[in-house]
């Protein structure tokens, strides 16, 4: 089997946020509120990142996937305190460097141990969240440029309240449209190793407010 985190007490270390969070989803069900986002809006065919093709090379097991139905999780209170917490758990767990103070490369995308790049942040995030039963065609990895215009990787949750962003940059959980990103491209929802061209987010319409 594949290790997927080297370092077990780093594992043991975000499990134990993601319990503390959990414990608490009974309660935050009657605060949180779930607000109706968007979906994305899917433009055409892109070529996978290369650093996705590299790890893809590396951890075969992982990419190994028939093409799938595309699924939207229903997003509940109780999942998006799940959402929430595996966010923050991986965000305060992971200790942000670069790839080349890292690894002495531009780009490597792995299964962060104590430090990482945004890439590996988003992989440990969706390898987690798979591990506790969401389905693989509603977490895409996806690839934008942040507020400074930098590159940048965030992981996608497709749900049937619109896509939400998880983001090592930010603590919160927010609608995609919210982080002020502009989208580039992210995995299709029928396979993971293609990859589609996304609208820049700009203005979104169809924008409400769930009761």
């Amino acid at each position: 089997m594949l290790e997927v985190i080297k370092n077990k007490a780093l594992y043991i270390l975000v499990g134990l946020v993601t319990a503390g969070f959990t414990i608490c989803t009974e309660a935050k069900s009657q605060t949180l509120h779930v607000a109706m986002a968007t979906s994305m809006q899917v433009e055409g065919s892109s070529k996978a990142p290369m650093g996705w093709v590299e790890f893809c090379e590396e951890n075969a097991a992982d990419c190994d996937a028939k093409p799938e139905k595309p699924v939207k999780v229903r997003l509940t209170a109780a999942k998006l305190a799940q959402l929430d917490a595996i966010n923050r758990g991986v965000n305060a767990a992971i200790q942000p460097v670069t790839d080349q103070d890292l690894y002495g490369v531009e780009e490597k995308w792995t299964y962060p141990t104590d430090k990482g790049d945004c890439e590996d942040y988003v992989l440990l995030k969706r390898r987690m969240l798979m591990e506790a039963g969401w389905p693989r065609q509603a977490l895409l990895i996806t690839v934008v440029r942040d507020l400074k215009g930098d590159g940048h990787a965030i992981l996608s949750v497709v749900t049937d309240r619109g896509d939400y962003a998880l983001d090592n940059q930010v603590d919160d959980v927010k609608p995609w449209f919210e982080t002020g990103y502009t989208f580039i491209k992210r995995q299709s929802q029928n396979d993971q190793n293609r990859w589609v061209l996304l609208g820049d987010g700009v203005g979104p319409v169809g924008v409400a407010a769930a009761p």
